[in-house]
């Protein structure tokens, strides 16, 4: 197989983390004979400073023309301790979404065994745990008008979905559960917002369409509750874009930590893969970041873009060999890691290339 990959590295420990997402990728068309082709394209804050736009034109060309993305992060803490700044990086990241009609954003929450430990929830309420979100990735508070008024004492931003929106993406969920243990849960707050009670009678009536899927409606704020109080009754997970991104970010607190969790954002063209957890500028350019989000975002890539099941398959063996080993990141261990198993992010990716 001949596939044009495209490295949008982005900002903070995406260059660092994508590198180790590359290397493994290298590995697989090594392994199996597939011939991978690599270019690079700028995002985020350093595509500000390179050139002012958070999302050139050439990179969204790029973009187009591959045939999958593996994405880094994007952001900077300059902007984010400025809401004055007209240009900002995160505007690169929903342009993206938008030019390339990435309205379904995959987030599987799965827990490895031997990260029990690493999450504040107790072992015995989070084993077995493994949940696939479908957050709706375009529409929204994040797309709708936005502005200020009052002389700039008044600021609003309007939520908005139309009923093919909700559709689409609830028909992707609908499909997924039909591949796992047939059973869905949409989330929304329809008894507040006008946009969920539409988002609701959509799902309600997509889920005649497939009679085995056993389908139940949460309120976003019990959602929450219910996610650390018993996550395993959860399966296949459905909300919109403002709710999918809060709840999925509380939900790596189930797999231990924002390092051990890839996404993938899917639609009309191509696919987007990356880890969920930002740029993480604290620990940017100590070589301490957790890579294996990244690798289990390739893993995504390569099942999803590629329908290459077993190779994808190889990288989350790779992980999970990783971690039997007794190796952490620093993210994932805990007091009874030996100091001497605590690796960097290039020790990680090499033990993790020996295992594929």
């Amino acid at each position: 197989m001949k596939k044009n990959i495209l490295i949008v590295p982005g900002d903070g420990i995406g260059q660092e983390v994508t590198a180790v997402g590359k290397k493994v990728l290298d590995r697989i068309a090594e392994k199996y004979g597939h011939e991978f082709s690599y270019d690079e394209a700028l995002i985020g804050h350093a595509a500000i400073e390179a050139t002012g736009n958070p999302l050139p034109d050439e990179s969204l060309e790029k973009m187009k023309q591959s045939d999958a993305v593996l994405f880094g992060a994007v952001g900077h803490p300059k902007y984010d301790n400025d809401p004055s700044a007209k240009v900002r990086p995160e505007q690169g990241l929903l342009k993206m979404r938008k030019e390339l009609g990435l309205y379904a954003n995959l987030r599987p929450i799965k827990l490895f065994d031997e990260l029990l430990g690493a999450s504040s929830i107790k072992p015995e309420i989070l084993k077995g745990a493994d949940i696939l979100f479908f957050r709706e990735l375009t529409g929204d508070i994040y797309f709708g008008e936005k502005g200020r008024k009052d002389n700039g004492d008044t600021a609003f931003d309007i939520a908005q979905y139309s009923r093919f929106e909700v559709e689409r993406i609830a028909r992707k969920a609908f499909d997924a559960a039909m591949t796992r243990n047939k059973k869905l849960c949409s989330v929304d707050k329809a008894n507040v917002i006008e946009t969920s009670r539409l988002w609701r009678e959509v799902v309600q009536q997509v889920a005649k369409e497939y009679p085995e899927v056993q389908v139940e409606h949460q309120f976003v704020d019990a959602t929450a509750m219910l996610l650390i109080k018993d996550p395993k009754r959860f399966d296949v997970v459905v909300t919109a874009n403002l709710f999918g991104d809060i709840l999925t970010d509380e939900a790596s607190q189930i797999a231990g930590s924002m390092g051990m969790l890839a996404s993938a954002s899917i639609g009309d063209g191509t696919g987007v893969y990356e880890p969920i957890h930002g740029s993480a500028h604290d620990i940017t350019g100590k070589g301490i970041a957790n890579p294996m989000a990244s690798v289990l975002s390739a893993a995504l890539l390569l099942d999803i873009s590629f329908g290459l099941k077993q190779e994808s398959e190889d990288l989350i063996s790779a992980v999970d060999q990783v971690l039997k080993a007794g190796f952490r990141t620093g993210d994932i261990a805990d007091a009874a890691t030996p100091k001497e198993m605590i690796l960097g992010t290039d020790a990680i990716g090499e033990e993790l290339l020996k295992r594929i």
